[in-house]
């Protein structure tokens, strides 16, 4: 939902999809930022099991292909609050979208908090 401070200019983004459609055909910078706890406590001197989290910006959800950015971060034992960012240039044809997908590999449930943020910037044609 629209939130106090969210900035949104443009017809592309769908925020009920969790979506970006090129409107036209080019290259555009993506940046996700995403907020991450995790959802259930690790009982004191348990420790992570070095267990990564993939956080990817895949065109037509073809995360597989050629047609994704990527990042891999480690949990840390340190701590329940993450931040994890992808960002990158990718060619988007018209009509084609954008959307985050979260890959978790980590040794417990993991959720996405409110105060990430996603956006898609059209750099030319």
């Amino acid at each position: 939902p629209e939130t106090k401070g969210m900035f949104h200019r443009g017809l592309g983004l769908n925020l009920t999809s969790g979506r970006y459609t090129a409107p036209v055909a080019g290259f555009y910078t993506f940046r996700a930022t995403l907020r991450i706890v995790r959802r259930e406590r690790r009982r004191k001197g348990q420790l992570c099991q070095g267990k990564g989290l993939r956080v990817l910006i895949c065109v037509q959800s073809r995360c597989q292909h050629n047609s994704s950015l990527e990042t891999v971060s480690q949990l840390e034992s340190g701590g329940d609050l993450f931040t994890v960012s992808v960002t990158g240039v990718l060619y988007l044809q018209a009509g084609q979208y954008a959307s985050v997908f979260v890959d978790n590999a980590a040794d417990s449930p993991l959720t996405v908090q409110s105060g990430s943020d996603f956006s898609a910037v059209l750099l030319g044609v």
